[in-house]
């Protein structure tokens, strides 16, 4: 917003020529959605805690039982506030990449919140149902898809069959066109990565961290495929017009940071469905948008472990009635294990931040 109407004034205005900046821009968005998600945490928190709260699952782990019950949940409100505040303020509100990506965000966001306010008010771990949110998720991530597509298709300095294709990391322009099975890639990388984040999201700070992580990551991703002069100069395919998703971005790490100051151990508040589904999903729809879904396989790889530790547990019990895992996902593993919270958290977060600086060599090693 501030951008289309302060940088037509730029050579009246040496100040505002800053706008023009994709980078200062990125940043003004961090520091924005950082301090809206600090200023409307706690009111918020203040009113979820009237509402009451979800119902700690009484087949976890004993502890949790005992340190996070009456923990409000919903918190993921405060991070779409910040994010989309940061977005609209600092965004080139022209760039339709921008809109796509926030339509699946706010989207999930408001299937999140929905599952989540029927748990609060019915006092149950049971919101809608798995197969009503999936199909919910499914159709978002099918409108967008094809309005991705639809935006890529035929741009200019791109190969054909760009908008369809998926890049192959560590080699030069290397592309597999899918054709139209590629709608269906698409929608399975941003459920995908939806439900990824809302699988880690059970343990206090688990899962913002690694969220903002990758949001570093594609910022940068995005920056680079975005212009011209990087692309070129790291062999990478270029995708006109994505460079404005690093100010989503850079909204996703301040709102993040935001709601991390209330989610720090011992947590005042849980993101909840409203939180871990809209932030998965606005990842893979970066993912997709940027063409760099293999990539993000890399670098949300700690989502992945989670989700996959949740497919195999149920699939070892249904084949063999037996458990691999002390109980899944693999950070309650650890839990009955005997780690510490604290100590699978921390050492999460230094998995996430490994697999991101991978996922970033991708770029250059080619």
């Amino acid at each position: 917003m501030l951008y289309l109407l302060l940088s037509p004034f730029a050579e009246q205005f040496a100040l505002f020529n800053v706008l023009n900046y994709l980078t200062f821009r990125t940043g003004a968005a961090i520091m924005t959605a950082f301090a809206v998600a600090l200023v409307v945490g706690m009111p918020f928190i203040g009113w979820l805690r009237k509402q009451g709260s979800q119902p700690i699952r009484d087949d976890g782990p004993e502890s949790h039982v005992l340190t996070k019950a009456g923990t409000p949940t919903m918190g993921g409100f405060i991070i779409l506030t910040g994010i989309l505040t940061g977005t609209l303020l600092w965004g080139d509100l022209s760039n339709p990449y921008l809109w796509v990506v926030m339509f699946v965000t706010a989207s999930y966001g408001g299937i999140g919140f929905i599952d989540d306010w029927r748990k609060v008010t019915k006092r149950s771990h049971h919101g809608l149902s798995g197969k009503g949110k999936l199909a919910l998720q499914g159709v978002v991530a099918l409108i967008a898809v094809f309005w991705m597509v639809n935006l890529l298709d035929g741009a200019p300095n791109t190969p054909d069959d760009f908008a369809t294709s998926v890049a192959i990391p560590f080699f030069k322009e290397v592309l597999i066109p899918l054709g139209l099975v590629f709608f269906a890639f698409g929608v399975v990388v941003i459920v995908g990565a939806s439900n990824a984040v809302n699988l880690t999201d059970g343990l206090d700070g688990l899962a913002i961290v690694p969220v903002m992580i990758a949001a570093g990551a594609f910022g940068v991703i995005a920056y680079m495929v975005g212009s011209s002069v990087y692309s070129n100069y790291l062999f990478l395919n270029f995708t006109p017009g994505t460079g404005e998703l690093a100010v989503i971005c850079g909204a996703m790490i301040g709102a993040g940071l935001g709601f991390l100051w209330y989610n720090a151990p011992p947590a005042m508040v849980f993101m909840g469905d409203t939180g871990s589904l809209s932030l998965g999903g606005a990842i893979g729809a970066i993912a997709v948008a940027v063409k760099h879904e293999i990539v993000l396989v890399i670098i949300v790889g700690l989502f992945v472990l989670e989700a996959v530790s949740v497919m195999v547990q149920v699939a070892s019990f249904k084949l063999t009635g037996k458990r691999v895992f002390r109980m899944a996902p693999i950070h309650h593993h650890f839990e009955k294990l005997g780690w510490a919270e604290s100590t699978i958290v921390v050492r999460f977060w230094i998995i996430a931040f490994v697999l991101a600086l991978i996922g970033l060599s991708t770029l250059k090693l080619r």
